[in-house]
């Protein structure tokens, strides 16, 4: 009896074992797509009222759970039973993704004077706040689930050769890192401020060590904001341009001279202002029907 506990212990050692060394090879697979993932969703989560940053961070967060609840057995079933279906699923991920790239940068050309004053939470009325905190949520949540399924189908792919138990054990311990990880990083950026302004509070001092660190974190925090949206927009593109890079034929063989990064760039930039296009003449023939 007691050899058959220990054996048992055995298993789920030498399991366990195997699941965090698959973990820290598909960990380190997917680390440029979570760094893209950082990028976006700090992007996302900021531009809100300081009161309502952790509260809207934990609602995209809850919903980031959620989708990967929904991704996750849907992605083991189509790897065993209908893999082509998962290379569909990720080229109109991608297609969503350079759009949401693409319109950034079309508002930013063509609409930069119109946004010139922003849309800064504040200057809204109190009664439309809730709304716009449901529409970036949902924005962010959406965003977060075409992400996520990048995510979980690269790390599939490096334990496809396995059994089924580690395969659902690593993706699925890379899958909640993905989310812990991102929003924890995520939650402090958006904090810094108010970090920094209670290392500025910590003493009657002037101009002490404390000070200085947290002028430091309040002025450094609207850059890392703006760089963030920037850099967010560069991973939509880059994501999706990837995608399409990889996953159609014609599209592989494409720019060959090119550096895989430019040509990504490329991809996703031009695809994306197609859907955007597209998506343009589409609401003008509707309007033009009403």
């Amino acid at each position: 009896m007691a050899s058959g506990f220990f054996a048992v212990l055995d298993d789920i050692s030498a399991l366990m074992d195997d699941v965090a060394s698959m973990s820290k090879i598909a960990t380190k697979k997917t680390a440029g797509i979570l760094g893209d993932d950082l990028a976006v969703n700090a992007e996302k989560a900021t531009g809100f009222l300081s009161s309502r940053e952790i509260p809207v961070l934990w609602a995209i967060t809850k919903g980031s759970f959620v989708n990967k609840l929904i991704i996750l057995p849907i992605a083991f079933l189509l790897s065993a039973y209908l893999p082509t279906a998962i290379t569909v699923i990720l080229v109109l991920g991608g297609v969503y993704l350079a759009y949401e790239g693409a319109e950034k940068v079309y508002e930013y050309i063509f609409h930069r004077k119109d946004n010139a004053d922003g849309d800064d939470p504040i200057e809204i009325p109190e009664e439309d706040l809730p709304e716009l905190e449901k529409k970036k949520i949902k924005q962010a949540i959406v965003t977060d689930f075409i992400l996520s399924i990048e995510i979980v189908i690269i790390a599939l792919s490096t334990v496809v050769n396995e059994t089924l138990t580690i395969q659902i054990a690593t993706v699925s311990v890379v899958a909640l890192l993905a989310t812990v990880g991102v929003y924890g990083i995520v939650a402090l950026i958006v904090r810094m401020d108010d970090y920094g302004y209670r290392l500025i509070n910590l003493n009657e001092e002037t101009d002490s060590f404390s000070d200085k660190v947290g002028m430091v974190l309040v002025n450094a925090l609207p850059k890392i904001i703006k760089a963030l949206s920037v850099v967010g927009t560069l991973a939509l593109l880059l994501v999706s341009g990837g995608i399409f890079s990889h996953n159609v034929e014609l599209f592989h063989h494409l720019f060959p001279g090119l550096p895989s990064l430019v040509k990504d760039f490329i991809l996703g930039l031009g695809i994306g202002f197609v859907a955007v296009l597209l998506l343009q003449l589409i609401n003008k023939l509707f309007k033009h029907k009403s």
